[in-house]
């Protein structure tokens, strides 16, 4: 299993970042709890914890979940799968899935794992060199695909377009897991694989690093629900005021991000600077930042879009139904469920989720003292 990244905005650097920044009076000057912070895990699929994440790294650096009274840590994992798994035994409390796994789990697993915030749609894509000469899907026949892992929702996802395009995923293309960042195009590049599967802000990342690439993506995707905020029905049914609590500090941090990204930028760098990019000058590498966590605010906007446009984080059943009908018919699980299925029932949750005040997370972004 590869090591974990762990990102935890420890004490003194918080006090760094509120003076860099001169963080808002109410998150900056608030008194401590009465009683000890609760310890809350959250995993995501991924090495690299950058700016692309702001739903998950704002609130550790602006302080939204400790207000509410809980000391959360993100940690990176392989993929989804390996998010489930740890989930699944209680290890930890919440994980960002691909909406892949998180059907699969119910559908295949018979794991009562259920979506507690939309987050985005599916905007991974398959990327080849500019040049290459594979001009279409089916091209990629006798070819090998590098993928972050094997693990991540993304793969079986791949496996469904090569087999729409008429390739046997299993027997007439190689994939392979190549990790994130620059060893991944670093394989691009050398021709040990002729193709990429990788979500947006990663694509853009491997642009940023000068790369010139095609992407090859299927129409229906970006109208599909992807990452979605995630945890099993017993934590639901166990403390209902902590999944809320999580999910009402992602919101929070949805919603600076979107009103301020060069902010959102600044707060993640001055909060968890060993994320920060490096190998340019510091203009450079702002506008490499900003371009990453643009194309994620893209395909959060479109989920938001697609989930109603009203409320942040809130999920649509129909769209978790289309695209368990579009798992379905490629084959990609064996049943399907009714789409109420993967979604927290609790009525007026997403409601109270939004329950904070949203003029005072604008005004605090656009100052961005």
């Amino acid at each position: 299993m590869p090591r974990s990244l762990s990102i935890r905005l420890p004490r003194a650097l918080a006090g760094l970042a509120a003076a860099c920044l001169a963080v808002s009076a109410a998150t900056a000057t608030a008194a401590a709890p009465a009683k000890p912070l609760k310890k809350v895990t959250i995993t995501v699929g991924t090495q690299v914890l950058n700016v692309a994440y702001p739903w998950l790294m704002l609130p550790i650096a602006k302080g939204y979940w400790r207000d509410e009274g809980y000391d959360v840590e993100v940690i990176g994992v392989s993929g989804s799968a390996q998010g489930l798994q740890q989930l699944a035994t209680g290890g930890i409390q919440f994980a960002q899935l691909n909406s892949t796994g998180l059907i699969q789990a119910n559908t295949d697993a018979n794991l009562a794992v259920r979506g507690i915030l939309g987050t985005g749609v599916i905007d991974w894509g398959v990327a080849v060199m500019d040049d290459s000469p594979i001009k279409k899907v089916s091209e990629f026949k006798g070819k090998r695909i590098g993928i972050v892992s094997l693990a991540t929702g993304g793969y079986p996802l791949l496996k469904g377009y090569l087999r729409n395009n008429g390739v046997n995923p299993d027997t007439e293309v190689q994939i392979i897991a190549v990790g994130a960042g620059a060893p991944a195009l670093d394989a691009l590049k050398n021709n040990r694989v002729q193709g990429l599967m990788f979500w947006q802000s990663a694509l853009t990342g491997f642009e940023n690093a000068g790369a010139k690439l095609r992407v090859f993506r299927s129409p229906d995707w970006r109208s599909m629900p992807d990452f979605t905020l995630g945890t099993m029905q017993k934590t639901i049914d166990s403390d209902p005021a902590m999944v809320e609590a999580i999910a009402r500090g992602a919101a929070k941090g949805w919603l600076f991000a979107m009103t301020n990204p060069d902010c959102a930028r600044k707060v993640h760098w001055a909060a968890f600077p060993s994320t920060k990019p490096t190998g340019a000058d510091e203009a450079t590498l702002a506008k490499w930042d900003l371009a990453l966590l643009n194309a994620q605010l893209d395909t959060m906007r479109d989920a938001h879009k697609m989930n109603g446009g009203k409320l942040i984080g809130a999920m649509d059943l129909g769209a978790y139904g289309r695209f368990q009908d579009f798992m379905f018919q490629e084959k990609l699980i064996k049943r399907t469920l009714p789409a109420a299925t993967f979604i927290i029932d609790k009525p007026g949750f997403i409601e109270a989720v939004n329950r904070f005040d949203h003029e005072a997370i604008i005004a605090d972004a656009k100052a961005c003292k």
